[in-house]
């Protein structure tokens, strides 16, 4: 405790931050045809060998070399060859004690990450890869959560046995319900679905998955170990450092090539162990330590990164830019954001912003922690309380409007507005909005610019997943009923909209809500439920088909709030028009959510309005169902009405 007080106390002075802030962009290693560079930095070093091996793992190096103390605490060595393919780590002298590191600056790993790789990236890009790029952006981002173990490891999916949980499984065409050459699964999948962007759960690499082990392991993946390496157990071949980056691109070039976005689940609060690369080549420095020397948990996984450090916020700015520049990933979301630090959160955005173009490489995350956490230099926090002080293109799932729907995602027992729950009326209102406006001062999100800050959802991999959490609150006769209700309830609130894989077809994890290192058996996508529960499927689609035509709901603009109006509520029921303008199909929307188990029989409507969405259809444009001289909204559903 001692050594970690000391040195939290030197990383703060006057002195250490005039000698040993480097500003380079150089860190790690570069290779090319012609060079191979190594950069460290670990100040606080008295000498660095630099081991250069044959393998992966298993071993002596063939060469060791003593490298050059460079100014700011950096160590260097240059060569002039290609060593692409040369597995290397460090030898660290400190304070009289030698301690073997891999490089947290790595590009390239051996199996398991234990030492790193010397790489030239061009020599990992797919045929094609130069002209891959993102799809044309789409009017409204809908965003589906998927694991890459899950999406493909059910064998009703018809992907190849050697493919199934692996990055290649995306590069399959046209894959159906075990192979019967009629019911898409996979991207075909997906893209008759109509979401647009793919939020993939960690495949940074990552720990408790052994990458010479069964492949039937499994882990979400939340337990960072190389932050700029893809993980080795989601490859063919995990021993050759250069098959996990490849074939990571060529998931991303395939799922851009079938007109989706990617966005990159990332980790960058905590570590796997506190015994990590960091912790190696700068002891303490990456890390939070609370003025009585104890260690900063707020991630409850035994460790919080000081991202307000310098060095560490310059570590993870760089490499989000490296995953856009060379894995050309369209977006992030943030695991436990309210780690971060607001100053960093909107640097990243601001660099992101003068490279990409304004708001086109996406940011959003969690805006909470697990507990207190020792932020220092009194910056404040990306989470709840401060998002105000983030950019209005950053934003935050919206705990308020997913429990206000469904009930607590921490009580699998408490209801929402849907099952049961009384006086959620106003939360409802506040959500339609974003929480941008709310008339009825909801307990909720507070001081959001627009909706462009709010992810709106009601299900994600945390937590019991929607139809779970159902049939923890009602009879199961309800629970279909009910997840159109909820998913009908979010797709018109205004904000992203993002949903779990599976959510649209009752996917179930046998009331688990924690599965992270549960068996693939029960977190793998059942295909063949995806075509048993083609009417709730059908749903899903048809609602975010509606989405997509009501500009009223899909403005992130500051003033989108005052596109809602008329709001109205009563007992377990509340309603609210849409102004669409004269850009959408209808100029008027009128959207109503019944939570009771009786019909409502509303107003009396002056002229014709067709249905656009009951308890039974989702999109019912194009038959013109004429809604009658009255409103009559079925039990425990939406009914969304348009007028042209």
């Amino acid at each position: 405790m001692e050594d970690r007080l000391k040195l939290k106390n030197y990383y703060s002075t006057k002195e250490f931050r005039e000698n040993f802030i480097y500003d380079g962009n150089d860190l790690g290693v570069e290779c090319n045809e012609k060079k191979t560079s190594f950069r460290l930095w670990s100040p606080g070093a008295e000498y660095v060998l630099l081991n250069l091996y044959n393998a992966g793992d298993g071993g002596e190096a063939y060469r060791q070399i003593q490298m050059k103390k460079e100014d700011k605490g950096v160590w260097s060595w240059d060569s002039d060859k290609e060593l692409h393919g040369v597995y290397y780590d460090y030898l660290i002298t400190r304070d009289n004690k030698e301690i073997l590191s891999a490089d947290p600056y790595a590009r390239g790993c051996g199996i398991n990450g234990i030492r790193s790789m010397v790489v030239n990236l061009r020599k990992t890009d797919p045929k094609g890869w130069e002209n891959d790029h993102s799809p044309k952006e789409s009017e409204e981002r809908i965003v589906y959560e998927i694991h890459v173990k899950e999406f493909s490891w059910d064998k009703s999916g018809g992907f190849p046995r050697e493919y199934r949980g692996k990055y290649k499984a995306f590069t399959c065409k046209h894959t159906t319900l075990n192979n019967d050459g009629i019911h898409p699964t996979g991207l075909d999948y997906l893209k008759e679905l109509g979401v647009t962007h793919i939020q993939i759960m960690p495949m940074y690499h990552f720990g408790d998955v052994d990458e010479a082990g069964d492949d039937a392991q499994f882990n979400w993946g939340y337990i960072p170990i190389n932050y700029n390496i893809p993980e080795g157990s989601y490859s063919t071949d995990a021993k050759n450092g250069e098959v996990r980056i490849r074939e990571a691109k060529e998931m991303i070039q395939s799922i851009h090539e079938a007109g989706f976005g990617v966005i990159m689940d990332v980790v960058y609060n905590h570590t796997y162990s506190l015994d990590s690369w960091f912790q190696r080549t700068a002891p303490w420095y990456f890390y939070r330590v609370f003025p009585d020397g104890k260690i900063s948990d707020g991630s409850a996984c035994g460790n919080d990164v000081a991202s307000e450090r310098e060095m560490c916020a310059k570590y993870i700015l760089e490499s989000v830019l490296y995953w856009v520049r060379e894995y050309h990933i369209d977006g992030f979301r943030f695991d436990l954001m309210g780690l971060l630090d607001v100053d960093l959160m909107n640097r990243k955005r601001k660099e992101l912003d003068l490279i990409y173009g304004k708001g086109k490489i996406i940011i959003y995350g969690e805006p909470w922690a697990a507990d207190k956490t020792a932020i220092e230099g009194g910056k404040k926090l990306a989470d709840m309380e401060n998002i105000g002080l983030l950019d209005e293109n950053i934003g935050a799932f919206c705990d308020s409007t997913r429990d206000g729907i469904k009930g607590s995602a921490l009580i699998a027992k408490k209801a929402g507005f849907i099952n049961g729950a009384k006086g959620k009326e106003d939360a409802m209102l506040a959500s339609v909005t974003a929480w941008c406006f709310n008339p009825y001062n909801a307990k909720g999100f507070k001081n959001v610019k627009a909706p462009s800050q709010i992810i709106t959802y009601v299900s994600a991999h945390d937590n019991h997943t929607l139809w779970d959490k159902l049939k923890e609150t009602v009879p199961e006769d309800e629970c279909m009923r009910l997840n159109k209700m909820a998913a009908a309830i979010y797709m018109t609130c205004q904000g992203t909209l993002f949903f779990l894989s599976g959510e649209e077809f009752a996917r179930t994890k046998n009331g688990e809500d924690n599965t992270f290192e549960a068996p693939i058996s029960l977190n793998r996508l059942d295909w063949e439920l995806a075509w048993e529960n083609q009417e709730l499927v059908s749903y899903y689609r048809g609602l975010i088909a509606l989405r997509k035509q009501l500009p009223g709901l899909c403005d992130k603009s500051k003033e989108s709030y005052k596109n809602i109006t008329d709001m109205w509520k009563q007992k377990d029921v509340v309603g609210f028009s849409v102004n669409n303008g004269k850009t959408g199909k209808w100029n008027l929307v009128k959207v109503i959510y019944n939570a009771s188990k009786k019909v409502f029989a509303g107003e009396f409507l002056e002229s014709n309005m067709e249905i656009l969405c009951d308890e039974n259809e989702s999109f019912c444009t194009g038959k013109m169902i004429n809604a009658g001289e009255q409103v009559k909204v079925a039990p425990q559903s939406v009914l969304i009405l348009g007028q042209k």
